[in-house]
């Protein structure tokens, strides 16, 4: 069976000092014992008694890791200039923590490992972080109305919600903002404003970033170029990295609403990102006719 680290990767190893060790040569043994390619692990951090290394591999077979604590240990205790203790040992926060699972009945240690990974997912499913954006937000002047209502109904869902800080309308930072709510395992990452058509609306880009892959219907499209419009329309976006989903939402509260009713429909029907994404843009479709666009022959939206 394979495992997918779900972006928990990093791997702890305490109660370890070093002296003049090559690190490329450490983060090379480790992955020999893994199995991993060398160039996928790297020591990201050395601190006087413990040193923590990233697994730039999502998916391991479970053999690799299951119960390769000793086996670790033991290798790097051979190095030049390592030196472990009594009480040496590695640790994890995520599935690489089978590294520490002592080894027993194989079909009980296949039970224990199929639970800890659903346990791991569904804790990270009912995760949630809710970014607002624009420097409208950032600046006060105007009231997010947004963020209260999104998370009053998550909570209600049985979501864990938190509150991130207002995105600025600047590609980079919304990129990483996405990317660090990844790797601290949110699983529902929801934005909301900055899906326009404008120069300033970033948001949808910034998903199709972390994902290139995302799912970004239109909910209604312009000729590019014409007044303040210097992209062909507006879409959503909804986009994966792991077990962490990623959705962009417009900034009208209106809209949100709409918009966050869809969504909750598809979490709990398991609906995939294309699903998802066609049914939210479907809903907010449907509100921006009501409100009078339509499309002209020549594919420019009008308010009528």
């Amino acid at each position: 069976m394979g495992l997918n680290l779900l972006e928990k990767t990093e791997l702890w190893i305490n109660h370890i000092t070093l002296d003049q060790v090559n690190l490329t040569q450490f983060a090379e043994t480790v992955a020999d014992v893994l199995g991993i390619e060398r160039s996928k692990v790297l020591v990201v951090d050395v601190r006087p008694d413990h040193i923590t290394l990233d697994i730039m591999e999502n998916d391991i077979p479970t053999e690799n890791i299951l119960g390769k604590e000793q086996a670790v240990l033991d290798a790097l205790a051979k190095l030049k200039g390592v030196r472990l203790y009594e009480d040496s040992c590695l640790h994890s926060n995520g599935i690489l923590g089978l590294i520490c699972l002592e080894g027993g009945n194989p079909v009980e240690m296949n039970k224990t490992v199929n639970h800890m990974v659903n346990e791991i997912k569904e804790r990270i499913s009912k995760r949630a972080i809710i970014f607002p954006t624009g420097f409208e937000l950032k600046q006060n002047l105007i009231e997010d109305t947004n963020t209260p209502y999104l998370k009053n109904l998550l909570e209600r869902e049985g979501y864990k919600v938190t509150i991130g800080d207002i995105m600025e309308d600047d590609l980079d930072d919304m990129e990483f903002k996405l990317s660090d709510a990844v790797s601290r395992a949110f699983g529902l990452i929801i934005t909301t404003g900055g899906v326009g058509a404008e120069d300033k609306d970033k948001t949808v880009e910034s998903v199709l970033r972390v994902d290139p892959q995302a799912a970004t219907p239109y909910i209604v499209k312009f000729q590019q170029g014409t007044g303040r419009h210097v992209k062909d329309g507006v879409r959503i976006a909804v986009g994966t990295v792991g077990p962490s989903i990623m959705v962009s939402f417009p900034g009208p509260n209106d809209e949100v609403r709409l918009a966050a009713g869809a969504l909750i429909e598809c979490l709990k029907n398991n609906c995939d990102k294309e699903v998802t994404a066609q049914r939210i843009a479907a809903v907010l479709a449907k509100k921006l006719m009501k409100k009078g666009f339509h499309h002209d022959h020549h594919g420019l939206n009008k308010l009528l």
